[in-house]
């Protein structure tokens, strides 16, 4: 069995995130009494908004994540990069509300976040020497057992 302790840790994270950001969604709509659509309303917007910009970068980072640390293996790095998106998403829902020192850093948290995974993903795959032989793997046992 293959376990991946940062991206599940990390996916974890991302899930109970996205219930918060549904809440102040749900929660602003019952205020403002609107229950489809965004009625006009500029803070269910500005909440809608925060929720979907979440969902349109998690995907991408919990991918990259996982196939890294599959890849490479767990490290201080990924941990620490995981960890620092769902700071900056925070971030960003926050800063959604009107505090845009907040979204100004988590938009750059998420941007640094996905190049920073993106490019490693990129150099595990084309700075790790592969071998090109096309000897079958059964081919060797049989050869060897002979």
């Amino acid at each position: 069995m293959i376990l991946l302790p940062v991206s599940l840790t990390i996916a974890a994270g991302a899930a109970l995130l996205n219930l918060w950001l549904s809440v102040r969604v749900g929660r602003v709509r019952t205020k403002e009494k609107v229950f489809v659509g965004d009625g006009g309303n500029e803070l269910v917007m500005r909440r809608m908004r925060a929720h979907s910009n979440y969902v349109e970068n998690t995907a991408f980072v919990l991918i990259l994540l996982a196939l890294v640390e599959l890849g490479l293996g767990s490290s201080m790095w990924l941990w620490g990069a995981g960890a620092l998106y769902l700071v900056g998403r925070i971030l960003h829902a926050i800063g959604m509300d009107g505090a845009m020192w907040g979204r100004m850093v988590g938009t750059i948290i998420t941007m640094l976040t996905q190049l920073g995974l993106a490019a490693t993903a990129l150099t595990a795959v084309y700075m790790t020497p592969t071998s090109f032989t096309s000897v079958d793997v059964t081919e060797t046992v049989v050869l060897e057992q002979k």
